[in-house]
C-alpha cells in the first residue's frame, strides 16, 4: 500500500513539474523584446508630462483599460498593446519616459502623439517627440543596453536582431502638416507626389539609422484611410459619409513608395527582415465589412463634439457612447479597442499579402 501511495505521489510530482515547465515556456514571449515608434495611434503615455494638446491622460480615455487614463488615445488597449499580447508578453511595453535599466531588455515604446516623420509636423498642437527624436532616444537605449552587456557588441547585436521593431509614422505629416494649409506651407511647396517622395527620403534615413543601431526584424505600417476619419468627414463639404479622396489619394502615393522601400531594404541590407503593413487596406476593410465585424457606426466618433463627433475631440469627463464595441472610431482620429484588436490580429496572423507583406508578424517573430 505504501508503494502504491509513493507511486501516486511521484506521478503527481512528475505531472506537476511537466505542466509547470510547459506553462512557464508558454509564458515566454516569442521574441525577447519589442520596440515601438510612432504617433498617437500607439503612444501609451510619453506625452503625459510635456506641454501639448496631444495628450490623453484624462477620462474618458482609458475608460475600458484596467489602469484607466494612462495616456493611450483610445478607450482601452492600443494596437501595439494587443500585438505585445499576441507576441506573448505578459506585460504591456512601457513608455520610454518611464523605463530605464534592465527593464529595457524587454523593449520600450517611444511613440508620441502628434509626431511625424518631419520635425515640424504636429507643432500646431505643442511639444512632441518627432521620429528623429524617437530614434535618438533609441540610440540612448542602445548605449544603456551596451552597459548591461558589459560592452559586448556582438552579444548585444545578436540580442537586438531577435527583437521586433514597429514603426508607424506618416499620418500626422498629412493631418497636421500637408493638409493643414492655414498653419503649414508644405501644400503650396510640394505636389502630392513630391511631398510623398520627400517624406520617404527622410523616413528612409530614420529607418536606416534604426538598422544601424541593431534593428533587423522591422514592421513598418503605412498610413490608414484618414480621408474617412470623423475629423475629416466633419470638415469635408460632402455628405456625412463621403470620404475626402484628395487626402486618400495623397496617402496612397506615400504607401506605395513605402512598400517599395521595404522591398529594397530586404534586398540591400544584410540580415534585414522588413514587413510592410497596409493600414489603408486594413482600415478600409473595417468599414466595407463593418457588419461582419459587428460594427454599426463607421463614420462617427464614440466620444467627441460636433458633426460626426469629429469637430472637437473627446473632452475631459465627457460621456462617451455606451456600447464602444459597435463603433470603429473612439474619437475624431483614433480607433476603438475593438477595432485595434481586429487590426492587430489581422497583421499578426493573416495569410493575405494584402494586409502584411511579404510575411505576417507571427512569421517574422519565428525567423
Amino acid at each position: 500500500m505504501g508503494k502504491f501511495f509513493e507511486f501516486v505521489i511521484l506521478a503527481f510530482l512528475s505531472f506537476f513539474l511537466l505542466t509547470t515547465k510547459a506553462w512557464s515556456q508558454e509564458q515566454e514571449p516569442q521574441v525577447p523584446c519589442f520596440f515601438i515608434f510612432g504617433d498617437s495611434l500607439v503612444d501609451n503615455g510619453n506625452n503625459n508630462g510635456i506641454l501639448t494638446l496631444a495628450r490623453a491622460n484624462y477620462m474618458p480615455y482609458g475608460i475600458d483599460f484596467p489602469q484607466g487614463a494612462t495616456g493611450r488615445f483610445t478607450n482601452g488597449r492600443t494596437y501595439v498593446d494587443i500585438l505585445a499580447q499576441l507576441l506573448g508578453f505578459s506585460n504591456y511595453i512601457p513608455p520610454y519616459s518611464r523605463v530605464r535599466g534592465r527593464a529595457l531588455l524587454r523593449g520600450a515604446n517611444y511613440a508620441s502623439g502628434a509626431a511625424g516623420i518631419r520635425d515640424e509636423t504636429g507643432n500646431n498642437l505643442g511639444d512632441h517627440m518627432s521620429m528623429n527624436q524617437q530614434v535618438e532616444n533609441f540610440a540612448r537605449t542602445v548605449e544603456e543596453l551596451r552597459r548591461l552587456f558589459r560592452g559586448n557588441n556582438n552579444a548585444l547585436n545578436g540580442y537586438l536582431s531577435k527583437c521586433i521593431f514597429y514603426s508607424g509614422l506618416g499620418s500626422n505629416d498629412y493631418l497636421n502638416n500637408y493638409f493643414m494649409t492655414d498653419y503649414y506651407s508644405t501644400h503650396s511647396q510640394y505636389t502630392p507626389q513630391a511631398y510623398a517622395t520627400a517624406l520617404l527620403q527622410d523616413y528612409c534615413k530614420q529607418l536606416s539609422e534604426l538598422y544601424n543601431l541593431g534593428a533587423r526584424k522591422v514592421v513598418v505600417t503605412g498610413v490608414g484611410q484618414i480621408g474617412c476619419i470623423p475629423y475629416e468627414l466633419a470638415r469635408y463639404d460632402g455628405n456625412d459619409s463621403r470620404c475626402n479622396e484628395e487626402i486618400n489619394n495623397a496617402i496612397l502615393l506615400f504607401n506605395s513608395g513605402l512598400k517599395k522601400l521595404v522591398v529594397r531594404f530586404n534586398k540591400v541590407l544584410p540580415g534585414a527582415k522588413f514587413v510592410f503593413l497596409d493600414s489603408f487596406e486594413s482600415t478600409k476593410d473595417l468599414v466595407v465589412n463593418a457588419k461582419t465585424y459587428g460594427f454599426e457606426v463607421v463614420d462617427k466618433g464614440c466620444c467627441g463634439v460636433g458633426r460626426n463627433n469629429g469637430q472637437i475631440t473627446c473632452l475631459p469627463l465627457q460621456q462617451p457612447c455606451e456600447d464602444r464595441s459597435k463603433y470603429i472610431f473612439w474619437d475624431a482620429f483614433h480607433p476603438t479597442e475593438v477595432a485595434n484588436i481586429i487590426l492587430a490580429k489581422k497583421s499578426f496572423s493573416s495569410i493575405s499579402k494584402t494586409f502584411a507583406y511579404p510575411i505576417n508578424i507571427q512569421q517574422l517573430a519565428r525567423l
